[in-house]
């Protein structure tokens, strides 16, 4: 089953409309959506090595926009919108943690957040509620958010085959090991 959904995706991430899929995945991932962004952008960095900057560009790019909205949702609508999503993903107390955060460390917490696996909707929903200034957001957000998928791109592109040889004899063991990073990522949110 796991191989049959790996080459799903790596067939949906070397068709024509998989460029906009991963904006649609990116956007949503760093405002209301759990899905992470890499599920679409590594296959489509194995898939399309030749175009791993134009790809780490328009993710970084659409992941932006996406921490704009969330920014949008927490400073204006966190009431009636933000923190139902918090809601959604038990994350409550994160979110309110976050807020802190960012009254007191301000921007050093979108640097160490935007690189981790952690969730970027809770960074970017408390970023809004805190009314952390704009511009410095966004900033920040780019350098985080491109350091992490220019880098994902940088790897992929320069050892691409030996990468995907790796995925396809290792399948199970490599999304097990997403999975012990995003818990770990969420346990850290837990901690500060």
């Amino acid at each position: 089953m796991l191989t049959l959904l790996y080459t799903r995706i790596t067939e949906l991430a070397a068709s024509p409309r998989a460029v906009w899929w991963l904006i649609v995945v990116a956007v949503a991932e760093s405002s209301v959506f759990p899905l992470p962004v890499d599920l679409m952008l590594v296959p489509m960095l194995l898939a399309n090595r030749e175009r791993a900057w134009f790809l780490a560009f328009v993710c970084t790019t659409a992941s932006v926009v996406g921490g704009l909205i969330g920014w949008v949702l927490g400073a204006f609508l966190m009431k009636h919108i933000g923190m139902p999503i918090a809601h959604f993903y038990h994350a409550d107390q994160r979110i309110l943690n976050l807020e802190a955060l960012f009254r007191r460390y301000g921007v050093w917490i979108i640097l160490a957040k935007g690189l981790t696996p952690l969730p970027y909707k809770f960074v970017t929903l408390a970023a809004g509620a805190a009314h952390f200034p704009l511009l410095p957001f966004i900033a920040a957000s780019v350098v985080t958010r491109g350091a992490r998928f220019f880098l994902e791109a940088a790897l992929l592109r320069a050892f691409g085959e030996p990468i995907r040889d790796f995925i396809e004899k290792r399948l199970a063991l490599v999304l097990f090991g997403a999975l012990i990073l995003i818990a770990g990522g969420i346990a850290l949110i837990e901690f500060l």
